[in-house]
């Protein structure tokens, strides 16, 4: 009989093994890194004060506890997807563009994934190097059988590798998925311009790839909502077929509530019908419908332009000083007389600073 404890034996990797030492370390002196969240100045997590009245009205509406639909509640994805792609009035009544409400924006990346492998067979995904850790196994835990990092990091100049970017892309076999980080690069905060985009989608229109976006720092990245979507609406005017992945947990401050879209673009709305019960039977047999807490608090701030006016306030206040620790935080090193240059500092951008410290350094 197979028994529990005959489970392999495995250590603690990545954020999880650094934040079980954080809990363990009992200075007094210790700050919190591990997790990309936004904190007030005496260090505790930030709430947008109209998000906690959104939350408010949220709660004295006259609404049961009924479960959402599989694909979670249509207004909210549709107010998701215009958040991204602007005005979609046409495009969603004739079922080229429809979202997905998710479990987060890792939750949209994984039944996007699912969808990829199961119904439209792809097998090999690509992306950056560095990337978010969770990337490459999501993929492969989903059926994918190839996943391979193109450049990004020129670790010696600290900048994009865009030469080996487009190079490795350009070798990619015919309906490889390319994960694209769409603005606010995690962990490098390097981003690439508009003419390095253009260059990007030429390649991949021509080698034939599916773009898909992960999008969970927009206006976090320039301190504008529409700037951080350049590269996708870009996509989409080249006429494209994608997927994106979006999260709202930085946006709106609201990181325990899950909310997530997954935004599907296509060519043609005429099997649109046929698309989503392949997302929903996905759906069903990993969570079977979504929350409905943070997608309809969320919901009521997009749809409300007095609660959106106000979130947009604080959301750009919110990331002006994030810029001016980023700046400060360069200042200092050089006052101190570190030794390097720090400019790469203030060239980053979004809520990541890739210092290039080896351990031993840190140590």
């Amino acid at each position: 009989m197979v028994q529990f404890n005959s489970v392999p034996l495995v250590k603690q990797v990545g954020y999880t093994e650094v934040n079980a030492a954080f809990q363990k370390d009992i200075s007094p002196l210790k700050i919190d890194l591990i997790y990309g969240t936004f904190r007030a100045e005496d260090g505790s997590p930030y709430l947008f004060p109209v998000v906690k009245k959104a939350e408010n009205m949220v709660i004295n509406d006259t609404l049961t506890h009924n479960y959402l639909p599989t694909t979670g509640l249509e207004c909210f994805s549709k107010s998701a997807s215009k958040l991204l792609l602007g005005d979609i009035e046409k495009q969603w009544k004739d079922g080229t563009i429809f979202g997905i409400q998710c479990v987060g924006g890792t939750g949209a990346l994984k039944i996007g994934a699912e969808f990829l492998s199961r119904y439209m067979k792809c097998s090999t995904v690509y992306f950056p190097n560095p990337s978010w850790e969770v990337h490459g196994e999501l993929f492969l835990y989903s059926g994918f059988q190839n996943k391979f990092q193109y450049r990004y990091l020129n670790r010696e100049t600290k900048s994009i590798d865009f030469e080996g970017f487009c190079e490795d892309i350009s070798n990619a076999p015919i309906d490889s998925v390319v994960l694209l980080h769409a603005c606010g690069h995690n962990p490098t905060g390097l981003d690439l311009t508009k003419e390095q985009w253009k260059t990007i989608a030429k390649i991949m229109k021509e080698r034939e790839l599916i773009p898909f976006f992960d999008m969970a720092y927009q206006g976090i990245a320039s301190g504008d909502l529409e700037e951080d979507t350049w590269a996708i609406r870009y996509f989409y005017s080249k006429g494209f077929e994608f997927l994106c992945a979006q999260s709202f947990s930085k946006m709106f401050t609201m990181y325990n509530e899950r909310v997530g879209n997954l935004v599907v673009v296509l060519k043609s709305g005429c099997n649109v019908e046929s698309l989503k019960v392949h997302f929903k039977t996905i759906i069903r047999n990993f969570y079977s419908n979504p929350p409905n807490h943070g997608a309809r608090t969320i919901l009521k701030i997009l749809s409300n332009p007095e609660l959106f006016n106000e979130w947009l306030s604080s959301f750009k206040t919110m990331i002006l000083r994030a810029i001016e620790i980023r700046k400060a935080f360069r200042k200092a090193l050089e006052e101190e007389g570190a030794p390097g240059k720090w400019n790469f500092i203030t060239e980053q951008k979004g809520m990541f600073i890739m210092l290039h410290f080896s351990s031993i350094y840190i140590e």
